[in-house]
């Protein structure tokens, strides 16, 4: 009896070890698939189109997570901005391909202070902005921020004159770092870095920002024109139209030169 117990157990091991190994095979094809999608593309990738591609059974997050691990330590380091993934240079490591080019032009105060209340009180109007600084601010300074490519026109506010409204962008994300726009620092954290003094006002908070591309409920859709009101946003618009039609051309021409050939 003791003898048939034992073999009884060691099927069981087997079949054990054998469906581990099955779900160690699966998952390493997975962040194959996964990993080569990611390097070729050339802007993040939605979480979506990369679980349309595993294996049947298989979890996009437990991939995600295995392969973010496997590349903590590496020149490259898996990213997350919102719902997307893509490839970054680590960050200590950032100064190696730093290029020599002419320094970026640097926001002003202003406009630093501007892209801020964005960041936190989006959905926000430019009267909003103004109303939280206490001051004017300039067209242009919401020009260059929308040239930068950190904010976007969402929508136009349920309101006499119909103001557009203004929010942060994915690209803002990956700028600076950020997963989701959930992650810019509290109260409390901004406290602990000396940027308050601690005299505040009674029941101030910080909001809780939210740069979903659902519209609010006191929000309206864009016009297609709306953008001409920014003449910098248009020209940047019209620049990368210029550059893909230009590389989409390269392409057809790569293509054509063999069969060319062949001819």
């Amino acid at each position: 009896m003791m003898g048939e117990a034992a073999k009884v157990f060691d099927f069981v091991e087997e079949e054990d070890e054998a469906m581990r190994d099955a779900q160690d095979a699966a998952l390493a094809e997975g962040k194959r698939i996964v990993e080569a999608m990611l390097f070729a593309a050339s802007e993040p990738v939605e979480e979506n189109v990369l679980a349309e591609r595993l294996p049947d059974g298989l979890a996009i997050a437990e991939v995600l997570a295995a392969l973010r691990d496997d590349y903590a330590t590496r020149g490259i380091n898996l990213a997350r901005a919102q719902k997307k993934w893509f490839f970054r240079t680590a960050e200590d490591l950032g100064w190696l391909l730093r290029r020599e080019e002419s320094p970026q032009k640097k926001l002003t105060r202003p406009a630093i202070e501007t892209l801020a209340i964005v960041a936190y009180h989006q959905p926000v109007t430019r009267a909003e902005i103004e109303d939280i600084r206490g001051v004017a601010i300039s067209k242009g300074t919401l020009d260059v921020l929308l040239e930068t490519g950190w904010i976007r026109l969402r929508g136009r506010r349920k309101a006499p004159g119909r103001p557009i409204t203004y929010g942060t962008t994915e690209q803002f994300l990956i700028h600076f770092g950020l997963e989701q726009i959930g992650d810019l620092p509290g109260l409390e954290e901004l406290k602990g870095a000396g940027l308050f003094d601690g005299r505040l006002p009674p029941g101030f908070g910080v909001p809780k920002p939210d740069d979903s591309d659902v519209l609010t409920p006191d929000e309206d859709p864009l016009e297609d024109d709306a953008s001409d009101d920014f003449p910098l946003l248009a020209q940047a618009e019209d620049d990368s139209a210029s550059i893909e039609s230009a590389s989409t051309e390269s392409e057809g021409d790569e293509q054509a030169a063999p069969r060319a050939e062949e001819e």
